[in-house]
């Protein structure tokens, strides 16, 4: 980021350039670039901040501000080209998609219409919540395991995740244990290849496994991450499972991030379960998250 500018600075900045350009193609990695920042982190905390991907705001403004040509009886192709679109149909796709009605209907009826207001970021210092973070230096490791493709899910428990799990018998649990040689410690969970708008329902890879040094033999049947040396934050939690953890996990984009000189860095994001009760329903866990200075 540009010096003595915070995430929510360049967050709104960026929400006015997209302002600005909202009828050309908006080059998102242009723009991150001459703000100092990355397009991974922005995307990642975009994401996490306003409840949508940035993909998605950029659509529903766009389609927002279009439905006043469209209400003005312009000609329909000359305000789809205005906007990007092709075509008239590739735009009356786009325009149901956030209006819930084609531009013709309108045009006709003068609604219905969803407005999607300029997004305006604001950090809320509430101080009475501590995170227990710490920042590790780690040189590469191998992340090994079973892997599967699940799509993601925000909320609760991933139905998808448990079934990957149960799937594996008690003997595959136990070996992974034995495997395990480095940090992170004990059973991992790991998520690898997510989307970076962060969108629900979009597929990731999920690992369950162990986290061993660079130089140690991957057995043939288990899948491996390779993971570059760098540097992680690392958040310690516990409580109600999986409730806590995710709390955590949005207070790192809502809390953290914006008070912290490090931002996100393309790479694994890794759940390490310390201790649990039996059947689940409480852990401590610690959150490892790649970072870089910002």
């Amino acid at each position: 980021m540009l010096e003595g500018e915070t995430v929510i600075e360049v967050l709104n900045r960026i929400v006015g350039l997209i302002e600005d350009h909202l009828t050309e193609e908006i080059d998102i990695t242009g723009l991150t670039s001459s703000l100092g920042t990355t397009e991974y982190h922005l995307r990642r905390m975009f994401a996490s901040l306003a409840g949508m991907p940035l993909s998605e705001y950029v659509r529903r403004r766009r389609m927002a501000v279009a439905a006043a040509d469209v209400l003005g009886g312009g000609d329909l192709l000359g305000i789809a080209v205005r906007y990007g679109y092709g075509s008239t149909e590739a735009f009356s796709r786009a325009f149901r998609s956030v209006h819930g009605a084609s531009p013709g209907d309108v045009r006709r009826n003068g609604g219905p219409l969803r407005t999607q207001p300029q997004l305006r970021f604001r950090l809320t210092i509430e101080g009475n919540t501590t995170m227990d973070t710490r920042i590790a230096d780690q040189p590469a490791f191998r992340l090994v395991g079973h892997s599967a493709r699940v799509p993601l899910i925000h909320h609760g428990v991933n139905p998808h995740i448990q079934a990957h799990i149960a799937s594996l018998p008690a003997a595959k649990h136990a070996r992974l244990k034995g495997l395990g040689n480095t940090e992170p410690a004990g059973l991992l969970q790991v998520t690898a290849d997510v989307d970076p708008d962060y969108t629900e329902g979009s597929e990731l890879t999920y690992l369950h496994g162990v986290a061993v040094s660079e130089t140690t033999p991957v057995p043939e049947d288990l899948n491996a991450i390779e993971v570059p040396a760098g540097t992680w934050a690392v958040f310690r939690t516990a409580g109600p499972y999986p409730a806590a953890l995710q709390s955590t996990w949005a207070a790192t984009a809502a809390d953290w991030f914006p008070s912290n000189p490090w931002r996100l860095r393309p790479g694994p994001s890794i759940v390490a379960v310390l201790d649990r009760a039996a059947d689940f329903s409480t852990a401590t866990c610690e959150l490892w998250l790649p970072v870089e200075r910002a």
